[in-house]
């Protein structure tokens, strides 16, 4: 009777382990295209991502780098201090959205070309996203609020 109430109690310990590890394996999965991961400039440079691989860039806007194309269409470059990478936008860019401000954008490296699905700026004078703010610190190149 021992043996039996023992071996139930395997049986269900060894079910609940493999419903777990099969629950972890189809959350990974259904947040695979959810996660987007953050670079600098510097870092797409350094290693270019895949053309298909969706990902988050951030940095400052260079100044005179706005260009408004036919449409709605807007390229311009982002900067880390250390490296540029060219974005083109299509849609309606931020009212928030300017020339030496930080930005964030959302979408894939294409030929030498960031092409972006989503530009999200800063939303007061002082607020940057901190993954923007740490790699700029990092290239030398951040100044605090206030700073000239």
């Amino acid at each position: 009777m021992k043996t039996l109430k023992k071996r139930r109690r395997i049986q269900i310990i060894v079910l609940a382990a493999v419903a777990l590890a099969l629950s972890t394996a189809l959350i990974g999965v259904a947040m695979k295209d959810g996660i987007n991961f953050f670079r600098s400039p510097s870092q797409v440079i350094a290693e270019p991502p895949k053309p298909s691989e969706v990902f988050r860039i951030g940095g400052l806007v260079e100044e005179g780098s706005i260009i408004r194309g036919q449409g709605e269409t807007v390229y311009f470059v982002v900067t880390d201090g250390g490296e540029s990478v060219k974005v083109a936008f299509t849609g309606v860019l931020p009212d928030l959205f300017s020339e030496n401000q930080g930005m964030v954008g959302t979408g894939s490296y294409v030929n030498g070309v960031f092409e972006a699905t989503e530009i999200l700026a800063k939303h007061d004078e002082t607020y940057m996203p901190k993954e923007v703010v740490d790699a700029l610190k990092e290239q030398g190149v951040y100044k605090e609020a206030g700073d000239s």
